[in-house]
């Protein structure tokens, strides 16, 4: 016998090869998915495989004993250093000798899947547009006159079907000593454009780099700026970490920055010069805190909303803040992260940020449609992604329609009394008790309630500081289901609501939640300006998603899927007793987590991905709210608790919710009044 077959599982690709054919040889002619970094040379160990023995009637083969040449030394030598999984070879040191069946494990995988444990679990399949490539390049001689860098191009052509290569002056200079501290043996990052184009070098190593090559993905918000540090070998996210925007200072939401800029000369210089300082300090503290060098990092993800993303490009956003809402583009943009002015990476680091879909649905709309693909839904699914501004998504495989609303920063914290980011000590969650008024709280950091044995102690090194986005969400609405606040938003007196924690404050009242005063601590009440703003915010959240069921033509979504730096905090009752999004059955209300930040790891993670959502972004249709005469009516309607004329069936078969006003002036909050009425 001359030849013998393999088979490759998972994938089920099989061949017939000459005798001595080393695995690894036989998979890269097969196509088969082998990872391997030093091209062959067992030194990497990164083409790990598990052969079978026996009979494989699937297969119609029986595997030998001696279907794999012997173990040698090479793999000695590598499990007494490192270990190897007994019933482990390495697909470069063992050689087919007969019939045999091999599985490639998922970690051997170039295209390995990583699950991301969320509400709804989705797997990224590596193919990253950076790699690292092992590659030994001939000594220059002077009867074939030739540059290092031609040869380098010719040794990666010859060992990994590189056809081109382009590099700048920070590389090249170091290319020659490098290639001689290696003995011509070195280690390249290449960034491959998804799009044509040579393959960039980025930096390169003497022998074989073992060293960390990793990439960021970057939510830049109008409030606060989120970063995943992710390993772009096994997809894993190594440490995520935000900042609130240091552009807050110019303006809390999108059209006062778009205004600051046209007001001031040279506004937009100065808020893209400090957004990109704020990301430089972010992605700085990253790498500080993951114990990596900058120089580790290679490329960049960002995903953001058209304002900011002007911003950091440095365009002037003036046509942004007036019809027709012009881009200076919309289109995909793959840079040299020194274009954006961010220092805190390798210096060839490139940057790819997303599609925008049009004059207020940017590239973080594009990321949530990467996310959680409602082009590919069969029913039809609310997708919103609640932030500063709130981008929506609503379709299914036939159509998908897209707008924003300009919420404001209530639902993060911002604009609210006590209110402050999601840290230690924030206010989380609450419940009011109905009748006795009594409200019970969770904060961030300990898994004890308030009224529970042992919370004041576990919550001594934090304190109770103040209430986040999701707190105070949950304390709108409860506060609605217990009788402290009625339909109109208005908050009742201790008269009225029959509870002492109901405190005038100026012509209105306030719930006080928690009391520190007496040492020193905060005074933590929900305020009437604070129902007014989550009021506002969540008006303009509702009425751009109805404006979407208008277009389509119904009064119904079979799933809402709510995204954002807090989304997996948002419990689906309470925003639904607010009226932030339409009725719908809370069962088919899901959380989704920051689905822009997913959208971008998964474009980092993925180069394939990014073609794909740049196609899929030109079939979306965006409804511009700003020019629709319903937003208006919508957004008046949506000012009740939950809604003014939407009957709300869903939520009412599991919330009663008191039919009560406090604005009549009677003690009894206006019920004997509609009782006489009726």
């Amino acid at each position: 016998m001359s030849e013998a077959l393999v088979i490759f599982t998972p994938s089920g690709k099989r061949g017939r090869f000459a005798l001595g054919t080393p695995v690894l040889t036989a998979a890269r002619q097969l196509g088969v998915d082998l990872d391997s970094v030093c091209g062959g040379r067992g030194i990497c160990s990164k083409c790990q495989i598990s052969p079978g023995y026996g009979a494989f009637s699937k297969h119609g083969v029986t595997v030998a004993p001696d279907a794999l040449s012997e173990w040698n030394a090479v793999e000695q030598r590598y499990k007494e250093k490192r270990g190897l999984i007994d019933g482990r070879r390495l697909g470069c040191q063992a050689k087919i000798m007969g019939d045999v069946v091999i599985d490639v494990p998922p970690e051997s995988q170039v295209h390995r899947q990583v699950v991301r444990k969320a509400a709804t679990a989705r797997a990224i399949t590596m193919d990253p547009a950076t790699r690292l490539y092992f590659v030994e390049v001939e000594e220059p001689d002077m009867h074939e006159p030739s540059g290092d860098f031609e040869r380098l191009a010719k040794a990666l052509r010859s060992e990994w079907d590189v056809p081109e290569i382009a590099g700048g002056l920070d590389v090249l200079r170091k290319l020659q000593p490098t290639l001689r501290e290696g003995k011509w043996r070195v280690t390249v990052a290449l960034h491959k454009d998804h799009h044509a184009g040579p393959h960039r070098l980025l930096d390169i190593w003497p022998g074989l780099y073992e060293g960390g090559l990793y990439g960021l993905a970057i939510d830049l918000g109008s409030t606060t700026i989120a970063a995943h540090l992710c390993d772009l070998r096994t997809g894993d996210v190594v440490l995520s970490s935000g900042i609130m925007n240091p552009q807050i200072r110019f303006g809390e939401d999108l059209m006062s920055r778009v205004s600051y800029a046209m007001m001031n000369p040279g506004g937009d210089q100065e808020m893209t010069r400090t957004v990109r300082e704020g990301m430089d300090t972010l992605i700085t503290e990253i790498a500080r805190e993951a114990d990596i060098s900058t120089r580790e990092i290679m490329e960049a993800v960002i995903v953001c909303n058209p304002v900011m993303h002007h911003l950091l490009l440095g365009i002037d956003p003036v046509e942004l803040g007036q019809a027709p809402f012009a881009l200076a583009t919309s289109d995909a943009l793959n840079l040299d992260v020194r274009e954006l002015g961010i220092s805190a990476v390798n210096p060839a680091a490139r940057a790819y940020l997303l599609p925008c879909i049009a004059g207020h649905v940017g590239a973080d709309a594009a990321a949530v449609a990467l996310s959680e693909s409602p082009e590919t839904s069969e029913d039809l699914v609310l997708v919103v992604d609640v932030g500063t501004n709130a981008e929506i998504l609503l379709g299914n495989k036939y159509r998908v329609l897209a707008c924003s609303s300009p919420t404001g920063p209530a639902f993060e914290g911002a604009q609210i009394s006590s209110g402050q980011r999601a840290a230690p000590g924030a206010i989380e969650r609450i419940e009011i008790d109905p009748v006795t008024k009594e409200p019970r709280f969770r904060v961030i950091g300990c898994d004890l309630w308030s009224d529970e044995a042992g919370f004041t102690e576990a919550t001594a090194e934090t304190g109770i500081t103040g209430i986040c986005g999701s707190g105070i969400i949950e304390a709108v609405a409860e506060m609605r289901m217990a009788g402290l606040v009625d339909g109109s938003g208005l908050i009742g007196s201790a008269e009225q609501t029959g509870t002492w924690r109901c405190q005038p404050e100026g012509r209105t009242h306030a719930y006080l939640i928690h009391d520190a005063s007496a040492k020193g601590g905060p005074r933590i009440t929900v305020t009437q300006g604070d129902i007014r703003a989550i009021q506002l915010a969540k008006s303009a959240l509702y009425a751009g998603a109805r404006l979407l069921m208008d277009e389509i033509g119904t009064d119904h979504v079979d799933r809402v899927v709510l995204a954002g730096a807090f989304g997996a905090h948002i419990s689906p009752k309470h925003a639904m007793v607010l009226g932030m999004i339409p009725d719908a059955a809370l069962d088919k209300v899901t959380s989704a987590g920051n689905a822009a930040g997913t959208g971008a790891r998964i474009a980092l993670c993925n180069a394939t991905a990014r073609a794909g959502i740049e196609a899929t972004v030109r079939r979306i249709h965006k409804v511009e709210t700003a020019i629709e005469p319903r937003f208006q009516e919508h957004f008046v309607n949506a000012n009740a608790l939950p809604h003014a004329i939407d009957p709300f069936p869903e939520l009412n078969q599991i919330v009663t919710l008191p039919a009560l006003s406090f604005n009549t002036g009677d003690g009894d909050g206006g019920r004997r009044k509609r009782r006489r009425s009726a």
